[in-house]
């Protein structure tokens, strides 16, 4: 079964705290309307500091979409490699291991993607699978991770990279006067994070089962509106109540699973902001303390988009109480409106030292070795899938094992695997 691996999260060393950004908002937008009910809805997010690319003041003088973007370019290649090193120590893998990279960003655009640059400078083999997800802002943290999951599950022994490159201060817009993005100029932080998904061992959250989830006549209420200045960011007031219609499709998503939502053992939530929290606790009778991990990565990096799941898992991770067996969810938010949602078990796996067997494997898209020997004993048997609820489309692939009885003819043995490229040094 795929398993989600420990997290890396990193963020940048400039440091804005909330009374820097109310004094900042203050100045910038002095005179204004609506700066108090502004500046009131700032106080309330919760987010006392936030990490930034740039000193405040260099972000405030906006240099134009062009220069935004390169300094998005420079800044994601400068950042990234550090993470995507920890993240493969972490599940105990080489860059060589990795099937396919899915890289996650709403803050920048390259063609082509950032995948094609880290295969050509991190040692990634150059059949490596390129996933990179654009458009479904703060929701990709979860799409990335359901993605991994389906994947694994089509092909199993495969391994997934997920990296998220989040620098959403690149989107700040001081000429906006709109509440929402005054909001947003006092919410969101940056932060990139990466993570991957294992086919078979290492320890973390089994992945049992994923769904999506679209909120009908919603895509206009979280949306970039594109303008020669670059990115602006617009919130519909109604936003906030979402909650609301999606409590029920989690509680039948969990039900579906033979699980009770009120009674998991952890939750990793996308916070856009306290009131998610805050109503999820109460529609589904929850705990807010077991919301812990996903409302401090709030209060300590702001909104960090499709960072923040990967950043509260890494909070769990770390926490270090977690035992083998415990249940949980793993939810994010984000346009359309759209959630993706994941159920898994957490599991540890015991090493062993003496009946172990290496071999190719030729369930997997490429034909490559592992370079991690297989316990004899493993077993790599998927869930049946499970048919399609009416709020949630659970996303069940069909395993590659699952049609061995039939009589379609074997790939031949795999070429000898081309050795690496020396990674880059940044």
């Amino acid at each position: 079964m795929p398993t989600l691996c420990k997290p890396s999260v990193d963020v940048p060393e400039h440091i804005i705290t909330l009374e820097e950004t109310l004094k900042f908002a203050e100045d910038t937008h002095h005179g204004k309307p609506q700066l108090p009910l502004a500046l009131r809805l700032i106080k309330n997010t919760g987010v006392q500091k936030r990490h930034l690319v740039q000193p405040i003041e260099k972000t405030l003088r906006h240099p134009g979409l062009e220069e935004r973007n390169r300094i998005f370019e420079k800044e994601a290649k400068k950042r990234c490699p550090k993470v995507i090193e920890e993240a493969l120590a972490h599940a105990q893998l080489t860059a060589r291991d990795i099937d396919a990279i899915i890289f996650v960003s709403c803050t920048g655009f390259l063609m082509p993607s950032m995948t094609a640059w880290l295969i050509n400078n991190m040692g990634f083999r150059s059949d490596t699978r390129q996933i990179p997800i654009a458009q479904l802002g703060c929701a990709a943290g979860g799409a990335a991770i359901n993605r991994a999951h389906d994947f694994c599950t089509a092909y199993p022994h495969s391994n997934v990279l997920i990296v998220s490159c989040e620098l959403c201060s690149l989107c700040y817009q001081p000429g906006d006067d709109q509440i929402s993005s005054l909001l947003s100029d006092g919410l969101f932080g940056d932060a990139v994070a990466a993570a991957v998904v294992r086919g078979h061992g290492g320890t973390g959250i089994s992945l049992e089962r994923n769904a999506s989830h679209l909120i009908p006549h919603t895509e206009t209420w979280i949306s970039y509106a594109v303008r020669s200045t670059g990115f602006h960011f617009q919130l519909d007031r109604r936003v906030p109540g979402t909650m609301k219609p999606l409590a029920p499709v989690l509680r039948d998503l969990t039900h579906t699973h033979g699980w009770n939502i009120a009674t998991l053992d952890f939750y990793i939530i996308h916070a856009g902001g306290p009131r998610i929290l805050t109503d999820l606790s109460t529609y589904l009778d929850v705990d807010p303390h077991k919301f812990r991990h996903s409302r401090t990565t709030l209060t300590q990096y702001g909104n960090i988009a499709s960072a923040v799941v990967l950043d509260a898992l890494r909070r769990l991770f770390n926490e270090n109480t977690t035992t083998t067996g415990a249940t949980g969810l793993i939810a994010g938010f984000g346009p359309g409106i759209t959630a993706e949602m994941a159920l898994g078990t957490w599991h540890t796996t015991t090493p062993t030292t003496n009946h172990t067997t290496t071999t190719t494997i030729i369930t997997s898209p490429h034909t490559h070795t592992p370079t991690t020997p297989t316990p004899a004993h493993a077993t790599t048997t998927q869930p049946t899938p499970a048919p399609a609820h009416a709020h949630a489309t659970a996303t069940q692939p069909t395993p590659a094992h699952a049609t061995a009885h039939t009589s379609a003819p074997q790939p031949p043995p795999p070429p000898p695997p081309t050795p690496a490229p020396a990674p880059l040094t940044l």
